[in-house]
């Protein structure tokens, strides 16, 4: 019998693998799949190749690698399987085997080590933002449009409005509410989020309170390890959750709050994750069963809080790793509806990804680009006041090809209805000459 081209550290398993029967309900749900329409660039043919791969029948250099890195890693065909195929397992199983054994071109690796150099790490966004800020000023980016590659040159393009003294805010470490505690809970303020979208963790902790929450924000909380576990960045990933357990674990509190979809996935992936590990396995069980999305917790409380009236068509889109990872759809779509005045209304094509996907729209630009202008034509063709959507990544991607409709967090819609405000967006500079949707007693 010919060996595993896999290394004996958690490999896809044979029994996963198997599970596949090949019908092809996953293939309209698969971005990649509908942009270029070949097999081993559907979820059924890199889960081939993985077979192959698990019986020695291909090694991971070349084509191998090739498919596999071209997965976001959306999740839609986990959504869309009927046979209950985990495609998540598979996909995170085999990244760690690439990023362990496959040895990358120099600047690939260099820009990939880059990225996971700086977003994890607060300190350094802030030093970015500063840098970023003049970038900005200087006007700088139609030059690197001439003179950047394609990879660099995505980067640049997603970099949101900086404004230094969100970034370098603090949020209060407690909040109360005003009258009796009804939830006790922690909020992960995150790395992007808290230095790039710091209004939607100020936002969160104040809908938090108006319904009555008491909400902890650790001051020595760090990098969850979501851009690292579904990159395949192992170690990185482990290093996170550890940390980010420890800080958590000993705050006595109901439930631990995230509203970012990609951060809220991983953490409660944590018991997966560290299940081998006897030291951490029933820690990690127990602080992964406390996370929930913040749309989560809102939809399991009754609204005590007044809601005032926001005159608006307002577009949901599912970030992928709250619908297809975490099962989330209905909970955000019931809290935006507690608000007067708010038509709702649904995509089409909801299911294909937007093209953030973590690290993908930096490290596959092209692909990421296409989805981002596929995205933003379904997001035209229902003609909303106002996009929402529970993720920065979707927000910075999705901004990148949308002019004139201003984008939100949901919190953050919530948050101007109980204020009784009109809604400010998380993306300044895409707002064109649209008017903003009212809010009004």
């Amino acid at each position: 019998m010919t060996d595993s081209s896999f290394d004996a550290v958690h490999p896809p398993s044979r029994e996963l693998l198997d599970d596949c029967v090949h019908c092809g309900f996953c293939l309209p749900t698969c971005p990649t799949y509908q942009l270029w329409g070949e097999e081993m660039d559907s979820p059924r043919g890199r889960i081939y190749l993985m077979d192959l791969a698990e019986r020695g029948e291909i090694g991971l250099e070349g084509a191998f690698t090739e498919h596999i890195d071209a997965c976001l890693g959306c999740m839609a065909c986990v959504t869309a399987c009927p046979s209950g195929v985990q495609y998540n397992r598979l996909l995170e199983a085999a990244r760690p085997q690439i990023e362990r054994n496959v040895h990358r071109k120099p600047f690939d690796r260099l820009f990939r080590n880059g990225i996971f150099a700086l977003f994890p790490y607060r300190r350094r966004l802030r030093a970015a933002a500063i840098a970023g800020l003049a970038y900005q000023k200087l006007r700088l980016s139609r030059v690197a449009e001439r003179i950047l590659p394609p990879r660099l040159r995505a980067t640049q393009a997603l970099m949101p409005p900086v404004r230094l003294r969100s970034a370098f805010a603090t949020l209060p470490r407690r909040i109360r509410p005003e009258g009796p505690v009804r939830r006790r809970v922690a909020l992960l303020s995150g790395c992007v989020q808290d230095v790039f979208f710091h209004e939607v963790n100020v936002a969160t902790q104040r809908v938090l309170a108006a319904e009555g929450c008491e909400v902890l924000t650790p001051r020595s909380q760090g990098c969850c390890g979501a851009l690292g576990l579904h990159a395949g960045r192992e170690q990185h990933a482990l290093k996170h959750a550890k940390r980010t357990i420890e800080t958590f674990e000993k705050l006595p509190v109901d439930n631990i709050v995230v509203n970012v979809a990609g951060c809220g996935s991983s953490m409660k992936e944590y018991r997966d994750l560290l299940a081998d590990d006897p030291e951490w396995a029933e820690r990690a069980r127990a602080f992964s069963a406390k996370v929930r999305d913040i749309t989560e917790l809102l939809a399991e409380l009754t609204p005590q809080a007044t809601r005032h009236r926001i005159d608006a068509k307002v577009a949901y889109h599912d970030a992928c790793h709250l619908g297809h990872a975490q099962g989330v759809r209905a909970q955000p779509r019931a809290v935006l509806r507690t608000i007067p005045g708010v038509e709702l209304v649904d995509l089409p094509e909801a299911e294909l990804c937007c093209g953030s996907a973590g690290i993908y729209n930096m490290v596959q630009p092209e692909p990421a680009e296409e989805l981002g202008q596929r995205k933003a034509g379904n997001i035209r063709a229902v003609n909303p006041d106002l996009l929402v959507t529970a993720n920065p990544g979707c927000l910075l991607q999705i901004g990148r090809y949308l002019d004139g409709i201003p984008m939100l967090h949901p919190v953050q819609l919530l948050d101007a209805s109980i204020q009784g405000r009109q809604p400010t967006t998380s993306m300044s500079t895409q707002v064109g000459t649209r008017e903003a949707p009212s809010s009004r007693r």
